[in-house]
Protein backbone atom coordinates (compact mmCIF):
# COMPACT_ATOMS: atom_id res chain seq x y z
CA UNK A 1 0.00 0.00 0.00
CA UNK A 2 1.15 3.41 -0.79
CA UNK A 3 2.29 6.02 1.40
CA UNK A 4 0.45 8.68 -0.61
CA UNK A 5 -1.20 8.94 -3.80
CA UNK A 6 2.14 10.06 -5.25
CA UNK A 7 4.43 7.17 -4.49
CA UNK A 8 2.40 3.90 -5.52
CA UNK A 9 3.68 0.20 -6.14
CA UNK A 10 2.29 -2.69 -6.80
CA UNK A 11 3.42 -6.39 -8.51
CA UNK A 12 4.22 -5.68 -12.49
CA UNK A 13 4.25 -9.31 -13.80
CA UNK A 14 5.11 -10.67 -10.87
CA UNK A 15 7.63 -8.11 -9.44
CA UNK A 16 7.63 -5.52 -7.00
CA UNK A 17 7.39 -2.10 -8.84
CA UNK A 18 7.12 1.88 -7.92
CA UNK A 19 4.61 3.02 -10.53
CA UNK A 20 5.47 5.88 -12.73
CA UNK A 21 2.39 6.37 -14.79
CA UNK A 22 -0.53 4.40 -15.01
CA UNK A 23 -2.93 4.14 -18.31
CA UNK A 24 -0.07 5.44 -20.46
CA UNK A 25 -0.81 5.16 -24.16
CA UNK A 26 2.01 3.45 -26.30
CA UNK A 27 3.55 6.22 -27.45
CA UNK A 28 3.63 7.43 -23.70
CA UNK A 29 5.04 4.28 -22.76
CA UNK A 30 8.00 3.72 -24.72
CA UNK A 31 9.04 7.36 -24.07
CA UNK A 32 8.86 6.82 -20.45
CA UNK A 33 10.91 3.57 -20.82
CA UNK A 34 13.30 5.46 -22.76
CA UNK A 35 13.69 7.92 -20.64
CA UNK A 36 13.81 6.14 -17.26
CA UNK A 37 16.40 3.21 -18.62
CA UNK A 38 18.67 5.96 -19.58
CA UNK A 39 18.51 7.01 -15.93
CA UNK A 40 19.45 3.54 -14.88
CA UNK A 41 16.32 2.29 -13.88
CA UNK A 42 14.80 -1.55 -15.09
CA UNK A 43 11.74 -0.98 -16.16
CA UNK A 44 8.74 -3.20 -16.21
CA UNK A 45 6.00 -2.09 -18.86
CA UNK A 46 2.42 -4.43 -18.59
CA UNK A 47 -0.58 -3.91 -20.16
CA UNK A 48 -3.41 -1.79 -18.00
CA UNK A 49 -5.86 -4.39 -17.18
CA UNK A 50 -9.22 -3.43 -18.98
CA UNK A 51 -12.16 -1.44 -16.33
CA UNK A 52 -14.39 -3.50 -14.52
CA UNK A 53 -17.27 -3.61 -16.43
CA UNK A 54 -20.84 -2.63 -15.29
CA UNK A 55 -23.46 -5.55 -15.35
CA UNK A 56 -24.29 -6.37 -18.83
CA UNK A 57 -27.92 -5.50 -19.93
CA UNK A 58 -30.23 -7.83 -21.72
CA UNK A 59 -28.81 -8.60 -25.52
CA UNK A 60 -30.59 -7.64 -28.39
CA UNK A 61 -30.41 -8.04 -31.65
CA UNK A 62 -30.29 -6.14 -35.70
CA UNK A 63 -29.43 -3.11 -36.25
CA UNK A 64 -31.01 -1.43 -32.67
CA UNK A 65 -28.43 -2.96 -30.73
CA UNK A 66 -26.01 -0.33 -28.94
CA UNK A 67 -22.43 -0.14 -30.71
CA UNK A 68 -20.01 -1.16 -27.82
CA UNK A 69 -16.58 1.02 -28.10
CA UNK A 70 -13.65 -0.76 -27.98
CA UNK A 71 -11.31 -0.50 -24.78
CA UNK A 72 -7.99 1.79 -25.89
CA UNK A 73 -4.93 -0.30 -25.59
CA UNK A 74 -2.95 1.32 -22.26
CA UNK A 75 0.21 0.22 -20.34
CA UNK A 76 0.66 0.71 -16.82
CA UNK A 77 4.94 1.74 -16.66
CA UNK A 78 7.07 0.84 -13.42
CA UNK A 79 10.24 0.83 -12.52
CA UNK A 80 11.72 -2.10 -9.74
CA UNK A 81 13.40 0.41 -7.83
CA UNK A 82 10.62 1.07 -5.03
CA UNK A 83 12.02 4.04 -3.79
CA UNK A 84 11.62 5.63 -6.85
CA UNK A 85 8.71 8.51 -6.89
CA UNK A 86 7.96 10.42 -9.75
CA UNK A 87 7.40 13.22 -8.38
CA UNK A 88 10.59 13.51 -6.18
CA UNK A 89 12.67 12.52 -9.38
CA UNK A 90 11.14 15.58 -11.10
CA UNK A 91 11.78 18.09 -8.97
CA UNK A 92 14.15 17.05 -6.79
CA UNK A 93 16.73 17.52 -10.33
CA UNK A 94 17.40 13.37 -10.36
CA UNK A 95 16.46 12.69 -13.98
CA UNK A 96 18.38 13.57 -17.14
CA UNK A 97 17.11 13.60 -20.74
CA UNK A 98 19.96 11.13 -22.88
CA UNK A 99 21.53 14.56 -23.96
CA UNK A 100 22.43 15.45 -20.10
CA UNK A 101 19.85 18.04 -19.44
CA UNK A 102 18.01 18.04 -16.31
CA UNK A 103 14.56 16.98 -16.82
CA UNK A 104 11.57 19.27 -16.58
CA UNK A 105 8.11 19.14 -15.74
CA UNK A 106 7.14 19.92 -18.93
CA UNK A 107 9.42 17.12 -20.69
CA UNK A 108 8.04 14.79 -18.20
CA UNK A 109 4.62 15.99 -19.66
CA UNK A 110 5.96 15.70 -23.07
CA UNK A 111 4.68 19.29 -23.34
CA UNK A 112 8.37 20.00 -24.48
CA UNK A 113 10.78 18.33 -26.50
CA UNK A 114 13.94 19.51 -24.90
CA UNK A 115 14.46 19.92 -21.06
CA UNK A 116 16.02 23.18 -21.00
CA UNK A 117 16.09 24.64 -17.73
CA UNK A 118 19.40 24.32 -16.34
CA UNK A 119 19.44 27.14 -13.14
CA UNK A 120 16.64 26.24 -10.81
CA UNK A 121 14.35 28.96 -10.06
CA UNK A 122 15.52 29.49 -6.75
CA UNK A 123 18.78 29.85 -8.11
CA UNK A 124 17.48 33.24 -10.43
CA UNK A 125 18.34 36.04 -9.27
CA UNK A 126 17.09 39.59 -11.00
CA UNK A 127 19.76 40.79 -13.07
CA UNK A 128 22.00 37.59 -13.71
CA UNK A 129 20.04 36.47 -16.49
Amino acid sequence: MAINKNHEFEDLDGIKCAIAEKNAGKARADFLKNLLESNGYTVVVVPTPPPKAAPAKPATTGEDAPAVPPVPETFTVGVTDVMFNPVNAIFGRLLKTTDGHVVTLAFWEQQESTAHDEIPYFEKRPGLL
